[in-house]
């Protein structure tokens, strides 16, 4: 009984109807098991694609929280700027070199935080284009399986014509 079996080729997915007819069993047992591998390779692709987009995501917000707590340290420096031409007391600069210095600290965590989630970004890259290139490699594999079968078909099939019309030839014109 022949199978629907999904093949993606470039851009483009397709449909091979698979065994063909009198194919060879090695040959039929070497495809389905490629066409495994191709299904388990996609769905490995996929999460590999997702995981990456979830680490992107982490690291843009990573990079917009350490982009506010630096506007946050520019607007306070700009306060200390205005009070300090008005004159300030003992009490505020103590108060406001305190509440820089966390300020500041908070910043460098930020910056390692997002210097870490670029990094797993980087390593997510990494695992996709592995499984990208394995899924393609597969793709070609069973592509590369399908035109051996194919030729092995058009070959039996032109035997037996062959075949057909050389007993044709011997029986003579009637």
């Amino acid at each position: 009984m022949q199978e629907r079996h999904p093949v993606i080729g470039g851009d483009q997915r397709f449909f091979v109807f698979w065994p063909p007819h009198n194919a060879n069993d090695d040959v039929v047992e070497e495809v389905r098991g490629a066409l495994n591998d191709v299904d388990m390779a996609e769905r490995d692709e996929r999460e590999a694609a997702v995981a990456l987009g979830r680490c992107q995501q982490q690291l843009s917000q990573a990079q917009g929280k350490l982009g506010e707590l630096e506007r946050y340290r520019g607007d306070y420096q700009q306060q200390w700027i205005n009070q300090g031409q008005q004159g300030v007391s003992g009490q505020w600069l103590m108060n406001y070199q305190r509440f820089l210095t966390q300020l500041e600290t908070a910043i460098g965590q930020q910056r390692q935080a997002a210097a870490w989630q670029q990094d797993n970004v980087n390593k997510a890259r990494e695992l996709w284009q592995q499984r990208y290139a394995r899924l393609e490699g597969l793709r070609k594999l069973v592509q590369r399986y399908l035109q051996e079968a194919r030729q092995a078909e058009d070959k039996r099939e032109q035997k037996m014509l062959d075949e057909f019309a050389q007993r044709l030839s011997t029986l003579g014109p009637r």
